[in-house]
């Protein structure tokens, strides 16, 4: 049995827009960030795919996190 996690942290996603944080906040909370931008939902779900297929078969007890998914960890995720 494989257990693994994504945790993406903050991803830049319709919902994000609906409650009502303006620009200025996306950018003070981007601004913490390794990369000093937010994820997409496409970035995470690559690293699902990723985790899900049988490149990552000897992969277990991992949480990828938004630093990862964003092109730090080599997962072959993109850039």
């Amino acid at each position: 049995m494989r257990v693994d996690a994504v945790s993406p942290g903050a991803t830049d996603t319709p919902p994000l827009d609906r409650l009502g944080v303006f620009e200025s906040g996306q950018d003070a909370m981007c601004s913490k960030i390794l990369f000093e931008r937010s994820g997409c939902g496409q970035e995470a779900a690559a690293a699902v795919a990723f985790l899900a297929s049988d490149a990552a078969g000897r992969i277990t007890g991992q949480d990828i996190t938004g630093q990862d998914i964003t092109g730090a960890g080599g997962y072959g995720l993109g850039a």
